[in-house]
């Protein structure tokens, strides 16, 4: 399974994303992941029980914080990646004075562009 921030059906809600935000563990996932990792790393770097850390993993892709891959690998055993899915997040009260989430997303390279592009081709045949 590939979650791509980028392409998310739906915005997550400012709560949603506070709540992410508001839990140490997945600060502390957030922290540790300079490059891309899979979830046994993480497990490893972050000292976070295995459950726990995907059950973090879990919250911080749904809310969109983190991108979630697949590394192919030739033993056929695969391995999701995860990778911090923005550079900022602002917090605002909108005309109704409800918040209002703005996330920044890092600049999609090249070979992002292909995989996203050749995923569509599959799903359309």
């Amino acid at each position: 399974m590939v979650r791509d921030p980028t392409v998310s059906e739906s915005e997550p809600s400012a709560t949603e994303i506070c709540a992410a935000l508001d839990d140490p563990d997945c600060l502390e996932i957030i922290r540790t992941l300079e490059e891309p990792m899979t979830a046994s790393e993480l497990v490893d770097q972050c000292e976070i029980p295995q459950s726990t850390l995907y059950r973090k993993l879990e919250l911080l892709t749904e809310a969109t914080l983190l991108e979630e891959s697949t590394e192919i690998r030739r033993d056929g055993h695969h391995a999701s990646k995860y990778t911090v899915a923005f550079e900022d997040i602002t917090l605002s009260l909108d005309e109704n004075r409800e918040l209002a989430v703005e996330i920044d997303r890092p600049a999609r390279t090249a070979d992002e562009r292909l995989a996203e592009l050749w995923s569509e081709v599959r799903k359309e045949t």
